[in-house]
């Protein structure tokens, strides 16, 4: 097992090209096994008995709140739906809500990744680019992949929903009024303005002190997603920040969760200049040297302990998403907060280490400078 390094001192008609990549997707499913290429599903059956009814319903609901709500999808856009094995019937959902406001809409199975920020297959990040819309609920995140970026800097706009599970997308979280939490998150601003230091603790025992430049708070993972360029997880609703590189110190205590998991105890994270120097406590503490572990065998010696890089801060604005062991939405509930290790390049830091995993602070306190903002999970600044 290792141990956390100690720190030492477009214009056009592209349907001749979409129908290409749709053709060779058709042509070449065939041949891809499990782990590669791409499936056009079969259409999905909602017959059942009274509980799948219900179900049904609530996933058009569902998906429905992400078509016309989040993505605000006009009559005719071309909509890519991407899902993978573990989420086709979420995609049916969705494609089926789609179709209400286009005809265009494609819905691709691809095969299951095997990490966040694994590549789509090639025809898949073809399509991406030629999209308006791209929808992406998949075990594993494509939020921080190539493919994503370019298909943002084409001029699509994207929601990727990493983890979703039936439960989740139709219930908590995702059964929030994201107009409502635009505005909420929207307000928070004057309360952000020129705050430098940020002091979070909790009662089992969260400690830490770091600096942030106040004009880099981000502001727009609020769950509407409606002009070209534009990312958004889903479900959303939280504010969020770079730590400064080298100005925390203190301790962190994982209380919610990691990653994927609810802590079976807490796990306490020990950091000294923006670097965590130790890990201690539970099951979770041990998943987390053996993955960091690994990650910094990966790279060069004297980039490894960057591994070790707290590389991003938020806290939670979704009043109706819960802590329930997956970080996709544990991180949005109104109250907590949580802070992610490894890779700050995408909000402008200098960890490039391929790796980022979020952990969740249930009930926090916050200051910024002298002003309360969170007091043990509760809102309290005016």
């Amino acid at each position: 097992m290792v141990l956390p390094f100690r720190r030492k001192g477009s214009d056009g008609d592209d349907d001749d090209v979409v129908d290409q990549d749709i053709e060779d997707i058709m042509n070449e499913a065939e041949g891809f096994g499990e782990d590669s290429g791409v499936t056009i599903p079969a259409p999905s059956t909602d017959e059942g008995d009274d509980g799948e009814v219900d179900v049904t319903e609530k996933m058009a609901k569902s998906a429905r709140t992400v078509i016309d709500t989040c993505m605000d999808v006009r009559r005719g856009e071309n909509i890519l739906i991407i899902c993978d094995p573990t989420t086709t019937e979420i995609g049916q959902a969705l494609h089926d809500a789609a179709s209400l406001r286009s005809d265009r809409v494609l819905l691709v199975v691809m095969p299951k990744g095997r990490h966040h920020g694994d590549e789509p297959p090639t025809p898949v990040a073809n399509l991406m680019r030629q999209q308006q819309v791209v929808i992406a609920p998949t075990r594993y995140s494509l939020t921080h992949t190539k493919a994503v970026r370019q298909a943002i800097k084409d001029g699509s706009r994207v929601a990727t929903m990493p983890g979703m599970t039936l439960e989740m997308f139709t219930e908590g979280g995702m059964s929030a009024d994201f107009n409502i939490i635009k505005k909420n998150i929207g307000e928070m601003s004057n309360l952000l303005r020129r705050k430098r230091i940020i002091n979070v603790k909790s009662e089992t025992g969260t400690n830490v002190t770091f600096e942030v430049n106040w004009r880099e708070w981000k502001l727009d993972d609020n769950g509407i997603c409606n002009r070209p360029r534009m990312l958004t997880n889903l479900p959303a609703g939280k504010i969020f920040t770079l730590p400064r590189e080298g100005t925390m110190n203190g301790t962190i205590v994982i209380d919610g969760s990691w990653d994927s998991d609810l802590v079976d105890e807490p796990v306490f994270l020990h950091v000294e200049n923006g670097l965590v120097v130790d890990v201690k406590g539970g099951t979770a503490a041990a998943q987390i040297r053996q993955t960091f572990g690994e990650a910094a065998r990966r790279l060069k010696s004297k980039d490894q302990e960057n591994v070790w890089t707290i590389a991003e801060f938020g806290f939670g604005m979704n009043p109706n998403a819960r802590v329930a062991g997956n970080v996709l939405e544990d991180e949005k509930r109104l109250g907590t907060a949580y802070f992610s290790i490894g890779d700050n390049t995408t909000l402008g830091g200098t960890a490039a280490v391929g790796i980022q995993i979020s952990g969740v602070l249930e009930r926090p306190s916050i200051w910024m400078d002298e002003t309360l903002l969170f007091e043990e999970g509760q809102f309290v600044a005016h």
